[in-house]
């Protein structure tokens, strides 16, 4: 079909020029409202320096964050959260460490008062030479990380891996 005979229609070329002609005037990103409902999520972690925990729990932040505030409001008893931690990141759930690491301790301890529940790998744990009372009272303690991911996977929660970089450019740089 040609441009003469698909303009044949005079409301339909009218339309299309209007459109045309208008967008730079409508062309902005569009904001959504997924209607989100009582999610289940298994954030796997597994990081290279335990150092990167508070960029990790970022995610965490990031996932309850728009939930639990307007126009969802899901309550945090709606939201089924697991985080499973089976690299260096154990070491910052060891009581001797948490001086060192308080503010991600803290920030794990009030995701374990909404309902978050921590888990680390038993096997990482004998690796590290840890015992249960090694750890932080929060902590559960799974048979193996990767056994805990695909009984959860099987159970329906979405799987969340954080990823976290070292960080080479800060954002006003890059803006």
């Amino acid at each position: 079909m040609g441009y003469s005979s698909w303009c044949a229609d005079r409301r339909r070329c009218l339309g299309w020029a209007l459109a045309l002609a208008a967008g730079p005037a409508l062309g902005q990103a569009q904001r959504v409202q997924t209607p989100y409902r009582a999610p289940k999520v298994l954030f796997d972690i597994y990081l290279d320096h335990p150092d990167k925990i508070g960029a990790a729990l970022y995610w965490v932040r990031s996932f309850f964050q728009p939930l639990l505030e307007a126009p969802y409001r899901l309550f945090p008893e709606d939201v089924r959260a697991i985080v499973l931690m089976h690299g260096t990141e154990i070491v910052t759930l060891a009581r001797h460490h948490e001086a060192r690491y308080a503010e991600a301790v803290q920030r794990m301890r009030y995701y374990a008062e909404q309902g978050v529940e921590f888990r680390v790998c038993g096997l990482a744990l004998q690796d590290y030479g840890y015992r249960p009372e090694d750890l932080q009272p929060f902590v559960r303690i799974a048979p193996s990380a990767i056994t805990e991911l695909v009984h959860w996977q099987n159970e329906g929660y979405a799987l969340v891996v954080p990823q976290v970089t070292d960080k080479r450019v800060s954002i006003e740089m890059i803006r």
